[in-house]
């Protein structure tokens, strides 16, 4: 079981991320259209899978705009943003906010995501969400980079993200 914190109250969350190596568990996420999407969908590219607690928050905010203006550019690469908002709440935001870039995914119809990629808070007053977290997947779905950030209100290591997409 991992563990997050929120300003240094710890929470639990439901596992781990999938370790470098592995593959990718699947799943079955909501996009802005409300369509599903798996990681068929993005068969034969590179995926930063950015999850997020909501689009409603700074961090989350600064967290998307920066995987927009830096990922989102390079070849054979999507970036998707998953989080527990609702597909359009997701879409006002990336309109608001001129992204272009990122592919926004809600976890509305595919709760299992948070549990299977180990990310779910499970205690406190953020269960049910997810913590913050990136991993990085490449075209044959295997976890190329995963990073856990264990203080909520941090933002990642967006330089290794980059290093690991060569």
């Amino acid at each position: 079981m991992g563990q997050v914190t929120l300003k240094g109250s710890p929470f639990a969350t439901s596992g781990d991320l999938p370790a470098v190596g592995s593959e990718a568990p699947d799943f079955r996420l909501v996009a802005a259209d409300m369509s599903d999407a798996s990681l068929a969908t993005y068969a034969g590219k590179r995926k930063v899978v950015s999850i997020v607690p909501s689009l409603d928050t700074p961090v989350c905010q600064t967290m998307t705009r920066t995987f927009n203006e830096k990922a989102s550019a390079l070849d054979n690469t999507v970036v998707l943003v998953v989080s527990a908002d609702l597909p359009f709440a997701m879409k006002r935001f990336c309109e608001s906010a001129d992204i272009e870039g990122v592919h926004p995914l809600s976890m509305m119809r595919g709760k299992n995501f948070a549990k299977d990629y180990g990310i779910l808070i499970t205690e406190g007053p953020l269960e049910g969400v997810t913590g913050r977290a990136v991993v990085v997947i490449d075209e044959n779905d295997k976890v190329v980079h995963s990073q856990l950030v264990t203080e909520i209100a941090d933002e990642p290591d967006y330089d290794a993200v980059l290093a690991s997409l060569g």
